[in-house]
């Protein structure tokens, strides 16, 4: 079965808080793509927390800042899924 993401919320600390269309919540650290050429535009706190988006029914980055989901840095939803549910973060 496939979930859609349906709201994410960064943060400055390279997690994100990502809220599935069933209720689950799970926060996702992206620090550890950091280091990886295609992901390297993270590595600028204001281009991690301004450009992430819901492209592709998934977490994503937009790269292009017109929404192109050709031209964005997305996770695998399958993969943001599997982890471990999570409390919802209280601003």
């Amino acid at each position: 079965m496939f979930h859609d993401v349906v709201q994410v919320i960064p943060c400055e600390d390279y997690k994100v808080y990502v809220y599935f269309d069933d209720g689950k919540i799970v926060c996702y650290d992206a620090k550890p793509l950091l280091d990886k050429k295609a992901f390297a535009l993270l590595k600028d706190k204001n281009f991690f927390v301004n450009a992430c988006t819901i492209l592709n029914n998934t977490l994503a980055w937009d790269v292009s800042g017109n929404r192109d989901v050709t031209k964005c840095l997305d996770i695998d939803p399958d993969v943001l899924y599997a982890l471990e549910q999570t409390n919802e973060k209280i601003a």
